[in-house]
């Protein structure tokens, strides 16, 4: 996370995994449309949940590289899944596909599991709200 974001977890609670209670920040704000598992062209290369994942957040950053921010400015994302059990199955390979994409930046999240996306194909959709610093 951005220096100029500042994570808020209130005193006393346990401490977040993979995540932040809140975020605080101040700057330009951008909004990233939910980005589901397929490519540029709109084509899914892979019906795998991880494998979609993976695809969701380099199409996260390539919109936020669009909009001059970066993974650390990502101030909250929404993930909406198909299925929380697979989530929750392969939570180790999903903190490890974040990490690779998203680096150590711990944004505040929600995870709802949804009864279908808009895409048949789509296993996941995540919606970000980045906020680049005023001084960068």
């Amino acid at each position: 996370m951005s220096s100029a974001l500042r994570p808020v977890n209130p005193p006393g609670w346990a401490r977040p995994k993979g995540y932040s209670n809140g975020v605080v920040g101040r700057g330009t704000v951008v909004f990233v449309a939910g980005q589901i598992g397929w490519n540029g062209q709109e084509v899914f290369e892979s019906d795998d949940f991880i494998a979609q994942l993976r695809q969701a957040l380099r199409n996260t950053v390539e919109v936020l590289a669009a909009a001059g921010a970066r993974p650390e400015h990502v101030a909250r994302m929404t993930w909406y899944v198909l299925d929380k059990r697979e989530y929750v199955s392969r939570i180790a390979e999903v903190g490890a596909a974040y990490r690779e994409i998203m680096g150590r930046n711990f944004p505040a999240m929600t995870l709802v599991q949804v009864a279908g996306l808009v895409e048949d194909r789509a296993r996941i959709e995540i919606e970000s709200t980045a906020v680049i610093p005023d001084a960068e």
